[in-house]
């Protein structure tokens, strides 16, 4: 769906959504429910899906249970498994653009190349690969897992065999027959490791750093529960709740009481006794850190697979390539035909923040030099009007980021709302002073979390070791410190007026009966260091 014609004839609309995986559908969902149809989701794949879609690897699946990991607007009764996998995941998507009505506003095969703000005329000008447009906001929904990192090893570049990472699933390739390398231990090797390990000649596992990893307790859904899902909802919606308590209930041990996790820790070790009989191989595998404190792996696969006799571990990371022998950092050598790099993503270093210049002139990436920060991981000082989903330190260790995601769409509509209602040609842009004090509060609260405490080095830690990728507390807590917009946290701006407009009473002080100064931040009423389970279970279930 076009908007209207811009400045200099180019097309403007009222959102541009960037990116279709559950956050930008999320996105186009939502605006469509508050009325909004001026709008465009900008997607450079020739499909929506996001990470679902860039994922296709042999035995690619979710670790969070299908009735939790699904729109609470959009519930499917139909989930095949209890943790599906990503083609029953990438048609949920695909149901969803069609089913709310958004593929006349998606456009597919157009890259975002660069967004700069106007101040004059206070919108955004945004360069696609298919053209230029303009927008009032921008919502970046591109999320963290979508820009695969690749590591530069010497000797990379001349070996001659196949090469590719895990989320560029080159399909045309056989393995059969094949000796395979696959490098990294994280959440996707340890499901392809064991898909692939039947199939190829001999698998060699290059392991920097073992992983924690729990029994995943996959079944198929019986005809009769689906049935039981369709005719009677609220059995639908009881599941999904009882997930999504029970995990509320395990934060706590995560956040601040991580010696509790020593019970979990004994549980994942006899996990591993079931399947590695080997003493050294166990002892290869068992990590020195404190469980959770890099992501808790599910499978029930991934021991058994390393105890096959083609199957080799090296416990060490991989060092450099001679010609077709790549060769670790214990001197270990081995001799390959591919290459499979399971090395993670652009987390704390997105490249869409490369392509952001806010109303200073510079971009968010060199904003965000020193470490990611957003005020409720959704707006960034110096970028009015930019919003991000799945933004600085919302990421879970434990939980659905559905409803992290559904939280910051709240937090989205409220924030056009208020520009509604502010009236006219009219920004918001995210006081220096609000996403300071957000973010002391949120590395505060991270100091004692096992995350930080845990003793590892994981994705979750930038450059500077801060931890700015997850949060530390319960998505209902979440809820609550992103339920709707406080002005007095944002500078009004409009179109000829380069000073700041004060605002006069804020959403939340009008609650609490008092009316800030004007220009002046009030302490903020919603702070809150409250754990726990969030009683409004209807809100996700």
């Amino acid at each position: 769906m076009g908007g209207t014609s811009g400045k200099g004839g180019r097309e403007h609309v009222r959102v541009a959504v960037i990116g279709s995986g559950f956050g930008g559908l999320g996105a186009a969902v939502r605006l469509r429910r508050e009325g909004i149809t001026d709008f465009v989701v900008l997607e450079r794949a020739d499909s929506v899906g996001g990470t679902w879609r860039d994922n296709s690897y042999p035995g690619c699946a979710c670790d969070v249970p299908s009735h939790l990991y699904s729109f609470s607007f959009a519930p499917n009764p139909d989930w095949p498994r209890t943790f599906s996998g990503q083609p029953a995941i990438r048609a949920y998507l695909e149901h969803v653009a069609d089913t709310f009505g958004l593929r006349r506003h998606i456009r597919l095969d157009t890259e975002v190349l660069m967004m700069r703000w106007d101040t004059d005329e206070l919108r955004w000008e945004i360069e696609t690969s298919a053209g230029e447009l303009t927008a009032d906001v921008v919502v970046s929904a591109t999320g963290p897992l979508s820009d695969p990192k690749m590591p530069e090893i010497p000797g990379l570049a001349e070996f001659p065999g196949k090469v590719f990472h895990s989320a560029r699933w080159d399909h045309d390739y056989d393995l059969r027959g094949k000796r395979v390398a696959m490098i990294g231990t994280g959440a996707s090797a340890i499901q392809i490791v064991p898909a692939i390990a039947p199939e190829v000649e001999h698998l060699t596992l290059f392991q920097r750093t073992p992983p924690w990893v729990m029994p995943r307790t996959d079944r198929s859904i019986t005809a009769v529960e689906r049935w039981l899902h369709r005719q009677l909802p609220f059995t639908r919606a009881a599941r999904r709740g009882l997930l999504w308590g029970i995990r509320e209930l395990q934060v706590s041990a995560f956040t601040k009481r991580p010696n509790q996790l020593g019970l979990i820790e004994s549980l994942a070790k006899a996990n591993m006794a079931r399947s590695i009989k080997d003493p050294a191989l166990r002892a290869r595998l068992t990590p020195s850190y404190r469980i959770g404190c890099k992501r808790i792996l599910l499978s029930s696969e991934y021991y058994p697979a390393l105890a096959r006799p083609d199957v080799d571990l090296v416990a060490s990371g991989l060092k450099e390539i001679r010609g077709s022998v790549l060769v670790a950092a214990d001197g270990t050598e081995t001799e390959v035909d591919a290459i499979i790099f399971g090395t993670g993503f652009h987390v704390t270093d997105m490249p869409i923040a490369d392509r952001v210049v806010g109303a200073e002139g510079r971009t968010l990436a060199d904003a965000w030099k020193d470490g990611m920060q957003a005020l409720r991981g959704a707006t960034a000082a110096g970028f009015p009007n930019w919003m991000t989903i799945i933004g600085p330190n919302t990421g879970l260790g434990n939980s659905s980021m559905i409803l992290m995601i559904e939280s910051q769409l709240t937090y989205m509509a409220d924030y056009l709302r208020q520009l509604g209602m502010l009236g006219g040609k009219v920004a918001l842009g995210a006081r220096p002073s609000a996403v300071n004090r957000w973010n002391r509060q949120v590395q505060a609260r991270m100091e004692r979390t096992v995350w930080n405490t845990g003793g590892c080095t994981s994705w979750y830690l930038d450059a500077q070791g801060r931890n700015t990728t997850v949060w530390p507390g319960t998505t209902g807590e979440f809820r609550r410190e992103t339920r709707s917009v406080d002005l007095a946290e944002y500078e009004v701006l409009r179109v000829g007026e380069r000073e700041r407009v004060p605002v006069a009473v804020s959403a939340a002080a009008v609650g609490a009966g008092a009316a800030p100064l004007p220009g002046a931040l009030p302490p903020d009423p919603r702070a809150s260091n409250v754990g726990g389970v969030d009683s409004e279970a209807e809100d996700v279930a």
